[in-house]
């Protein structure tokens, strides 16, 4: 199918842009990469009057570091952040993006973009959950900055307003002591998670914390608190091994899954394919926390 018609404009100032979105009053769509909005124009699931490209805005092609954070703007290539030596100070990023759909997809859609599209299934999401990452909207009032954890409000549904634009995300650099774990199940490599998770684990003075977020498994990314979890299985032996970590994971795999299943995984598949996942991406996390890796 053929997209419907739409109005086209491509402002060189953010201010401009945020004037011509609010001016669609709802009517409007932000387009930077395209590679969500795209498909969703051809099959006629939005049919916006307007489309704002924000491609000729300087300000927002800024991928830089400052101070504990990595700053990603809203027109970045996923591909440019994945080559780029500063995402390194991000591991859970690097781990995830080879992850996101083909190379080709990559090097033409943007952080912001799949953070904005909201897919729950998608892997840059649970990584910005999962890190408690700061997403700065604009709009008419001018900025205002947002939690991961609580701009996202269901399946394609987040906490921006319809005059707004996710013009950065800045994710929390990794600290000595720090370890990471990313893993999906897809029925092909590029397709949108069956299940997947985030994880991050922490060591400070010895003791283990851990957060895990799940993807693919409800209408948005789940995060949670594991700490106790893996202090269960470490204590005592200083063995993670995802058959330690089993047990204590179960009850909250069983908690977090909540889709009812579709033609392709059923809820107590994906079930287990979280508890998998989970166990083995949470031990190989505290390993590399545990060696500095």
């Amino acid at each position: 199918m053929k997209a419907a018609p739409f109005a086209y404009v491509r402002p060189s100032r953010l201010s401009d842009a945020v004037a011509e979105l609010a001016e669609t009053r709802g009517g409007g769509k932000v387009i930077a990469g395209g590679q969500s909005l795209a498909p969703v124009l051809a099959m006629r699931l939005a049919r916006p009057d307007t489309l704002i490209d924000i491609n000729s805005i300087e300000e927002l092609g800024a991928l830089t570091r400052s101070g504990s954070a990595l700053h990603i703007g809203a027109v970045v290539r996923q591909r440019r952040v994945e080559r780029d030596p500063l995402s390194g100070s991000v591991p859970l990023l690097r781990l995830a993006l080879p992850w996101v759909g083909h190379r080709e997809l990559r090097s033409r859609g943007t952080v912001c973009g799949s953070l904005a599209h909201a897919d729950p299934a998608a892997e840059l999401p649970a990584v910005a959950c999962c890190l408690d990452a700061e997403l700065t909207l604009t709009g008419p009032s001018g900025h205002r900055r947002v939690s991961a954890r609580e701009f996202f409000h269901g399946a394609m549904t987040t906490a921006l307003t319809p005059d707004e634009i996710l013009t950065s995300v800045r994710l929390p650099v990794a600290a000595e002591g720090d370890g990471f774990g990313f893993a999906e199940i897809a029925r092909r490599h590029g397709d949108f998670a069956l299940a997947g998770v985030a994880v991050r684990v922490r060591l400070r003075a010895g003791r283990p914390e851990a957060t895990l977020t799940a993807f693919g498994v409800s209408d948005r990314p789940v995060t949670r608190d594991v700490s106790e979890q893996l202090a269960a299985a470490v204590t005592g032996s200083g063995d993670a091994s995802a058959d330690r970590l089993k047990g204590p994971l179960s009850a909250v795999a069983d908690e977090i899954v909540d889709t009812d299943g579709d033609i392709h995984a059923s809820r107590d598949y994906r079930r287990r394919l979280l508890l998998a996942l989970a166990g083995r991406e949470l031990s190989k996390a505290y390993e590399r926390a545990r060696d500095g890796a």
